[in-house]
């Protein structure tokens, strides 16, 4: 929903700085999944600081996409490495906040939290398989970007809980909203 409305706006602002990065955006994007696994490390023994790194992580995955852009850098390589890093990152940081769970014996945390990585994961499989059928399919209320902001929302103010049980349901009620967006183009 943010990647879809307010798409690459921040790729004027920030060209200036984008253009003086001498690193690669394949390097950026490395780089942030790093950042984004040492969050998942980190969730289990610190929610605070591991919420922090997930925005660490998260910056990194949003200005890898403005250097390739401004710099005229983009690859389909790139994209599919970007992805790939992507769902890598989303899955572990869904395992670091069961385990996160599983320390608390807290099983409706785990569950909400298995089903939310689920969810996560078919979000962009539907879109990419979409896409791989020749339509277009940026629907749906929960993205990435939103999934990132509200999963550091939740370690760093301790709502974890809750933030999971809401992505558990925005993101399979996302999945819905593309399966049907793309029966409705064909069809």
């Amino acid at each position: 929903m943010i990647s879809a409305k307010l798409g690459h706006f921040l790729d004027k602002p920030l060209a200036p700085i984008a253009k003086r990065i001498s690193i690669s955006p394949n390097s950026l994007t490395v780089i942030g999944f790093i950042v984004t696994a040492s969050a998942a490390v980190t969730i289990p023994f610190n929610l605070i600081a591991g919420g922090f790194l997930i925005l660490a992580g998260g910056f990194f995955d949003m200005l890898d996409g403005i250097v390739a852009r401004t710099n005229g850098k983009s690859t389909k390589f790139g994209a599919l490495l970007d992805s790939t890093l992507d769902r890598y990152s989303d899955s572990f940081i869904f395992i670091a906040i069961a385990w996160y769970f599983f320390e608390r014996n807290d099983l409706a945390g785990i569950v909400f939290t298995t089903g939310s990585l689920v969810g996560a994961l078919l979000i962009s499989y539907v879109r990419a398989r979409a896409e791989g059928i020749g339509i277009e399919c940026n629907v749906g209320i929960m993205e990435r970007p939103e999934r990132v902001v509200l999963l550091a929302f939740g370690c760093i103010t301790g709502w974890l809980f809750y933030v999971i049980v809401a992505l558990f349901f925005l993101s399979h009620i996302t999945v819905i909203q593309r399966i049907l967006h793309v029966h409705k183009s064909v069809n």
